[in-house]
């Protein structure tokens, strides 16, 4: 099953080749970064993300290795930046608020799927808590002292799309990490343009810096409407679906 949106017929096939050269068995390869946030530029990389499964002989000895396997470079002249994590660590980390892998494990841009991928999306809204507020507040923090170091269009949308998500998720349960579709709901005018901004510029673009006050504004607004969003959240204080979890990674090695 694959309900691929991927970016062309050429684009296509280059990604799905190094996904198929992973030297492990994969549960799902999903495109995550700028291309799922909704602002790519013509020249940003891509993101691969994943769950791979280490095999029984490499889980049993003293020493576990490749829990994570990283590979970036150019391929086919596009550049990919590929991450996957072994199964239990990927489960640990879902479980654990990270707003990161819950992404990828969501992103509508599927380059590989299998029924386990299938059955862990469907335990997806049992891994939510109000808690994965901390993880958006987190993230948005750390990417606007870096804006302010280095002032650019990409930094500053990156702060603005993790305090939507963060917001809408906090309010619906719900994980939308493309910009452009949470503005629907939000309307800020400004978005629009910074992303065509982005999408038709270079991937380093650059902020003016008259502009950086009126989004510090902007900034410290959501980020207080996210924290209100929180305390307010209906989501609950624990995830639900710790033994789903615990069972599906059973089930996964067990399979071996």
């Amino acid at each position: 099953m694959s309900q691929s949106i991927i970016i062309n017929s050429q684009v296509d096939p280059c990604l799905r080749k190094q996904v198929a050269q992973h030297p492990y068995a994969l549960l799902f390869a999903t495109i995550s970064g700028a291309h799922l946030y909704g602002f790519p530029s013509p020249d940003s990389d891509f993101d691969l993300r994943g769950i791979h499964c280490l095999p029984l002989q490499d889980l049993l000895g003293l020493q576990v290795t490749n829990e994570t396997v990283e590979k970036a470079g150019i391929h086919d002249g596009l550049e990919i930046d590929l991450v996957t994590h072994d199964v239990r660590k990927f489960f640990k980390l879902l479980l654990n608020k990270n707003g990161y892998v819950l992404e990828q494990l969501l992103s509508p841009l599927i380059l590989h799927s299998t029924a386990w991928h299938q059955e862990l999306v469907t335990l997806a809204p049992g891994c939510i808590t109000k808690h994965h507020a901390h993880h958006y507040l987190g993230f948005a923090q750390t990417q606007w002292h870096l804006l302010l170091k280095k002032p650019r269009v990409k930094a500053l949308l990156y702060v603005l799309r993790v305090l939507l998500t963060g917001i809408h998720l906090m309010r619906t349960g719900q994980i939308q990490a493309n910009v452009t579709i949470l503005n629907q709901n939000f309307k800020l005018g400004y978005i629009d343009e910074l992303v065509h901004e982005k999408c038709t510029g270079r991937e380093k673009i650059e902020l003016p810096a008259q502009r950086i006050p009126f989004f510090q504004s902007e900034y410290q607004r959501l980020l207080s409407e996210l924290e209100n969003a929180h305390k307010t959240s209906p989501l609950p204080q624990q995830a639900t679906a710790t033994a789903a979890v615990n069972d599906l990674l059973l089930r996964i090695r067990l399979s071996q």
